[in-house]
């Protein structure tokens, strides 16, 4: 009886090293639980930033003919104002997310929020067509810290059973602020000039920075790590060696670049014979990125639920169908066709951009950062690719155009399904 009073004595001496009951709370080991206080900030916070960083990029776009008017340039050129951005964005991303390694990421993103949206304030100062391309070019630079670095947030503080649902939160915030972008802009042009309607989007995006700085909770399972040039070209090479991580980054390659190439192409067939719909109207084909809004996040929970995988899988066939749909020359069809296809796309992206944050056991903002680099690399691209087969055969070059690569993506997909569950059955054996 005497050694049980002497560890009762011992363990009441070595309370030190006894957990406490905050620590052994279900978020301390793994991170933010659904329905938790932490899980609502932290994915408010990240829609916030979405909407920051999407208002930001695509304000410009709902102004590009008034661009073309004012600084008498063809389409075309003024059309820069929104691939400056996006294509610095792409080469930008992988030095962003080397900075929040070092930095912390909540600071990058907000540094990179803030200052992209006082530039936006600045841009529509100038009264020539260089400076606001400059301009728009520096804001890509700076707008890059917020996608670089919110997967890899996400993924380090939210519990990897819920992170799927986190992700689509993340994903809807930059659908609607895509979608927020060109609405705000485009509606402020009925009253004001492009100069009034990009101050009023840089405002709203403003805003919307405050939010996530006022709700995004401390990171508390991410250590800062020394910039080095080799360390981070060594981690870098580490997913670059990483065939699976290099499939997911193919993936957001070609379904973005289809996702573009639909949607650059969309406006010239529905202005148009047989349809011939008024330009009013045609922009507000944009309004279907609100499905995206719907379809991120149900994919997250899905993707808990079901694996990333089949949900991936199952996102990129509805693609197809939708596609398939968009083909006839009945309006109905088309706008159904696009619905669905725009739909599946967000959801697919939601899939994939959830899968390569918890593939990547370390460094994930670089794992994350190489994910963005293929996918705004694909917007910028294969977007411009399609007006080829466009020229060529009309609508129907261009969807098998797009279909090809939402095949081969399909393809990559299955393959990438098929080697992680090989992976993760050895595993089991190895540990039985």
């Amino acid at each position: 009886m005497r050694h049980p009073r002497r560890l009762v004595r011992r363990s009441r001496h070595d309370r030190s090293r006894i957990p406490t009951s905050a620590q052994l709370t279900p978020q301390a080991p793994r991170g933010y639980r659904r329905g938790t206080n932490g899980y609502t900030r932290i994915t408010t916070a990240l829609f916030a930033a979405g909407m920051a960083t999407f208002i930001s990029m695509y304000s410009a776009q709902a102004v590009l003919p008034q661009l073309a008017r004012e600084f008498d340039v063809s389409p075309a050129t003024s059309a820069l104002a929104v691939s400056a951005t996006t294509g610095v964005l792409a080469f930008a991303i992988v030095p962003a997310s080397i900075l929040s390694e070092r930095f912390g990421r909540i600071r990058v993103m907000a540094a990179s929020a803030l200052v992209s949206a006082l530039i936006g304030l600045l841009i529509p100062l100038a009264h020539d067509l260089g400076v606001v391309l400059a301009g728009r070019a520096l804001q890509g630079l700076t707008l890059a810290g917020v996608p670089a670095v919110a997967m890899a947030y996400l993924a380090e503080e939210v519990d990897g059973r819920d992170l799927g649902a986190a992700m689509g939160r993340y994903i809807a915030g930059t659908t609607i602020g895509g979608l927020s972008g060109r609405l705000v802009a485009g509606l402020a042009l009925d009253v004001v000039s492009w100069r009034w309607a990009m101050e009023a989007a840089a405002v709203v995006a403003l805003v919307f920075t405050a939010v996530f700085v006022r709700l995004a909770p401390p990171s508390r399972f991410f250590a800062a790590k020394p910039i080095g040039v080799r360390a981070s070209m060594h981690n870098v090479a580490t997913h670059l060696r990483n065939a699976r991580v290099m499939a997911l980054v193919a993936i957001a390659f070609l379904l973005m670049g289809g996702f573009v190439s639909l949607y650059n192409i969309l406006g010239f067939r529905l202005l148009d014979e047989p349809f011939a719909l008024p330009q009013a109207l045609v922009s507000l084909v944009f309004v279907m990125y609100l499905s995206g809004t719907v379809t991120s996040a149900w994919a997250g929970r899905l993707a808990d639920r079901f694996g990333r995988g089949r949900v991936l899988l199952a996102s990129i066939a509805f693609m197809l169908v939708g596609l398939a749909l968009a083909w006839v020359d009945w309006l109905p069809g088309v706008l159904v066709g696009m619905l669905v296809f725009t739909g599946a796309f967000f959801a697919a992206h939601s899939s994939a951009s959830g899968w390569v944050s918890a593939m990547a056991d370390e460094h994930r903002a670089e794992a994350s950062s190489l994910y963005l680099f293929g996918y705004y690399t694909g917007s910028s691209v294969v977007g411009a690719l399609v007006g080829l087969p466009f020229s060529r055969s009309g609508w129907a070059g261009a969807s098998l155009f797009v279909g090809a690569l939402v095949v081969l993506a399909a393809l990559i997909a299955a393959w990438l399904v098929a080697v992680t569950r090989r992976t993760q059955a050895a595993a089991t054996l190895g540990a039985s």
